[in-house]
């Protein structure tokens, strides 16, 4: 069987730094983050690790996430602890009876998370005093929450000590370990050199043909250079099959081919490890005959460690290919098998009896509550309301249902914090669980649970099982449901996902006879506008002249909140700044930040830069006093678009990634979503093109206006100037069609600017630029300030490649304007450097003829470019012209002034022109 030791050829490098890594470990401690794709070696130098750790005297522990145990609280922290279960035993009581009671191995007092992750710090620690630790965790990206807190909290505080700490998961995917400061290292793919070798050490009479095809197809991946031969070999079409199919997916399925072949024993016994999880052979022995595992080692899936009594999946693509392949009944008499396996671990237990189960069944539903319960009293309330919910699922009455839900919605609310709606919760306990009552507890339990460590999506399962399970007869005119509905909108919005919606919707097409004009408008304008916002322009502009005689606030809030992606926040103004005096005078925070979430986006886009940064930051400041942290990451985004615009393009980065931390752990896809959007400003501003246009399809695909992606609308033009700047023509028109398929322009005087200038930049036609130029000189274009500016000048530099400067400085100088009203810095001088190139002189000084050291007006910008830090390639980007062009002309700028490379530009730049 090929182990994994064997794909290590070429990973020389690697190797060293895994011995200097070591080497810092027992001097002081250190950390490692390892990310790469499937296939690229990450298990395969763990693998390394562990045994050159060994061999250097290291007491080695190890842990894998399982991803059918993600739920199972503290299970890989158990996995990676239970070596030590002696040393645990000898902790001072305090510490050892938290962890004794969060890994399940005894009974006690419901510990602290903190007191947990400091029992486990001075475990390790005080094991290392005897011989350095290394902990190596593989798959973090189905590490249950529990355990990776307490490993990002080990991981914070190994300085000083001799414990070291690897930790591994897939590029593309995010786990709850909080990575922030830490050191992160990337396995690359293989060199052509070393794919070679590898290819040649497993199939030496490969023909050349076969050989070059199979390199260029794994692109370096081990896995892939060993594995795809045979899946190729069996294809019928190997080319075509090769080309459409993704990598991972080819690797996938050449495994399914071989576990098909498989007898049938064996697969069920491959399937039963995989959802077990540890792969501790003495569990699998009490669920099946293990004779069966020897076709699997056979046909090099699997390996036994005999030092370890563990079986080993040869690639977790192996376990995807096992799921995909079974049948239902056959998963469900895995579960089944295992949880007869399990009578001393009942949470485990539970969950495989509950996957094993399609329908109500009151016995599960029974095991996973009191799983609850003990899940509760080892300090993790987040994976107790989960088992809650899964037990309301399969409840078998109404009763028994709303009881769970309940149930789930106190310790949702008792988890996420404390205050008004915690009390109110405390009160509820008494109130019928189908009354009005409970739909306001479970409301305000799941925005309760997002604002502290819960995640959306049993957030989003609570309140929509508490809205459907609730005694209410489906009227527009009941308060609780129509509050609950609301809620349950704007957690659709931060999920993200159709799924969430399609419950949503399901539940609004429930009402009778339908919901509330607000609540209507809302369901049409703010999931998916791009769809079905036209049709609900004429309601929404009723709403808004409503809002003079308005006297409900919450209902004014929510107006804004539906005006948002159909442009409309200019005329919620007024309202909004009403809201705001009145938060700022002790009103309800929650409509505080709203309004000023209204005011924030609205400014940006009409110029008010100023404005949107000093309420971005009040704003901030509202949310930790008021205790309403969750929202705090709109106005992360707030301020990031103005510093992105304003060419502070690292704090921009920096505010994008806080935004990405804190949501995708928490299943808030939505503001994750929304995070490219200053990332693509950013970029754009700094000249780099490539990243602009890779940040911009990160919301919605060239050619795609994604569902349920609203924030998608406010990338389009970044998308198609990006495009166009990186010579991506059929992109850029593809997403101009997609556009005007939609027709989004019927949205909003916003959106119609921004088709007609997309139209303009990928259109030779006389009739995109004329509808451009009508469009720019509607006075309603004009509130746009930052877009139609943006536009301007994109617009003006293509204009000047088709040799009509007139034009071009017509729309350059109406941009200058703008960007120098906004202060938005790195446009300002994009816009300057595309006026000199014009010929445009506003200052005598600028000629070359008065001391510009005998620079034309090319070579002074590409000068400046180059002085700022831009590669020749970005430069080239900027200036429509090729990086080999840029290179001649600096040839040509070096000895005019007088220096020998670029490092000297600044210098002598500032010393030919002073300021």
């Amino acid at each position: 069987m090929t182990s994994s030791h064997e794909l290590l050829v070429g990973r020389e490098v690697e190797l060293a730094c895994i011995g200097h890594f070591l080497q810092s470990v027992r001097r002081d401690g250190d950390v490692r983050l390892v990310r790469g794709e499937p296939g690229v070696g990450k298990s395969a130098l763990l693998d390394a690790a562990a045994d050159l750790g060994e061999a250097a005297g290291f007491q080695v522990l190890r842990a894998s996430g399982s991803e059918f145990e993600a739920d199972v609280s503290y299970s890989s922290l158990n996995q990676l602890l239970l070596p030590l279960y002696a040393e645990i035993r000898r902790l001072p009581p305090a510490l050892r009876d938290a962890l004794t009671v969060a890994l399940g191995f005894g009974s006690g007092p419901t510990p602290a998370a903190l007191l947990v992750c400091n029992a486990a710090r001075s475990l390790l620690t005080t094991v290392a005093k005897k011989a350095p630790v290394l902990l190596i965790v593989d798959d973090v990206q189905w590490v249950d929450r529990s355990s990776a807190v307490a490993l990002g909290f080990i991981a914070r505080r190994v300085a000083r000590s001799p414990v070291g700490v690897i930790a591994a998961f897939r590029t593309g995917t995010e786990s709850f370990l909080d990575r922030r400061g830490l050191t992160e290292v990337t396995v690359e793919p293989l060199s052509t050199e070393a794919s070679a070798r590898l290819v040649d050490s497993h199939f030496p009479t490969m023909t050349s043909p076969t050989r070059r095809r199979l390199l260029d197809l794994a692109r370096g991946n081990p896995l892939a250079l060993v594995e795809l031969p045979a899946t190729l070999a069996g294809a019928a079409h190997p080319s075509a099959f090769a080309d459409v199919v993704p990598l991972s997916d080819r690797l996938q399925a050449g495994f399914a081919n071989r576990i098909a072949g498989l007898p049938e024993p064996s697969r069920l016994l491959l399937l039963l490890a995989t959802f077990e999880g540890s792969g501790d052979v003495r569990t699998l022995r009490g669920m099946t005959d293990l004779t069966h595992l020897a076709p699997a080692e056979r046909h090099q899936l699997v390996r036994v460690d005999d030092a370890t009594g563990r079986i080993t999946f040869r690639h977790p693509l192996i376990q995807s290919a096992i799921v995909a392949s079974s049948t239902h009944e056959e998963r469900c008499r895995a579960h089944l098998a295992i949880a007869e396996a399990l009578p001393d671990d009942p949470e485990r237990r539970s969950w495989h009896l509950a996957a094993a189960t399609a329908g109500p069944d009151e016995a599960v539903a029974a095991e996973l509550e009191q799983a609850s319960h003990r899940v509760m009293q080892r300090g993790d309330s987040l994976a107790a309301i989960a088992a809650l919910m899964r037990a309301a699922e399969l409840s078998a009455t109404p009763q028994s249902t709303a009881r769970r839900l309940a149930q789930a919605a106190y310790i949702g609310a008792e988890a996420g914090g404390s205050g008004d709606a915690t009390t109110l919760l405390a009160r509820s306990r008494e109130m019928s669980v189908g009354s009005a009552g409970a739909l306001h507890a479970a409301g305000a339990a799941a925005l309760l649970m997002i604002n502290g460590d819960g995640d959306v999506h049993t957030a989003h399962r609570l309140l929509a099982g508490a809205i459907e399970t609730g005694e209410h007869g489906w009227r527009a005119d009941d308060p609780a449901l129509d509050e609950a509905m609301h809620t349950l909108l704007l957690l659709s919005w931060y999920a993200g996902s159709p799924d969430h919606w399609a419950v949503f919707h399901r539940l609004l097409g429930m009402f009778t006879p339908g919901p509330s004009d607000l609540l209507s408008v809302m369901s049409r304008t703010f999931p998916d506008p791009v769809r079905t916002g036209a049709a609900a322009v004429a309601d929404l502009e009723a709403l808004i002249a409503s809002l003079p005689e308005e006297e409900d606030l919450t209902r004014a809030m929510r107006i804004g909140t539906a005006s948002v992606y159909l442009d409309r926040l200019g005329e919620n103004r007024e309202y909004s700044w009403r809201l705001v005096r009145q938060g700022r005078e002790g009103g309800a925070p929650r409509r505080q930040l709203a309004a000023m979430m209204h005011l924030c986006l609205d400014g940006f886009l009409t110029g008010r830069w100023d404005e949107t940064e000093e309420l971005a930051v009040e704003a901030q400041q509202v949310c930790g006093d008021s205790g309403l942290g969750f929202l705090k990451w709109y106005f992360l985004y707030n301020r990031a678009i103005v510093a992105a615009g304003r060419g502070r393009s690292g704090e921009a980065f920096e505010l994008a990634d806080e935004i990405t931390h804190w949501a995708l752990p928490r299943g808030v896809a939505g503001a994750a979503a929304i995070a490219h959007h200053p990332r693509a400003l950013a970029a754009a501003a700094q000249g780099d093109f490539e990243s602009a246009y890779r940040h911009a399809a990160a919301s919605s695909p060239p050619g795609v206006l994604a569902p349920y992606v609203p924030n998608c609308t406010y990338v389009m033009f970044d998308l198609v100037e990006a495009a166009v700047r990186t010579g991506r023509a059929a992109e850029a028109r593809a997403h101009a069609e997609a556009m005007r398929e939609a027709d989004v322009a019927a949205l909003s005087t916003r959106m119609r600017l921004l088709q007609h200038g997309v139209d303009a930049l990928v259109s030779d036609g006389d009739d995109a630029a004329a509808r451009l130029a009508q469009t720019l000189d509607d006075p309603a274009s004009e509130r746009w300030l930052y877009e139609a500016s943006r536009i301007r000048l994109a617009y003006a530099e293509k204009l000047r490649r088709h040799r009509d400067p007139s034009a071009a400085r017509h729309h350059l100088l109406a941009a200058r304007d703008g960007f120098a009203a906004m202060g938005a810095e790195p446009w300002l001088a994009r816009t300057a450097a595309e006026l000199r190139a014009t010929g445009y002189r506003p200052v005598v000084a600028e000629d070359p003829a008065t001391g510009l050291g005998g620079l034309t007006s090319q070579e002074l910008e590409i000068a400046g470019l180059a002085a700022s830090g831009l590669t020749n390639k970005q430069i080239a980007e900027r200036l429509y012209i090729s990086h080999r062009t840029v290179g001649a002309h600096l040839y040509r700028i070096f000895p005019k002034l007088g220096v020998s490379a670029r490092a000297g530009l600044r210098d002598a730049l500032s010393a030919q022109f002073p300021k």
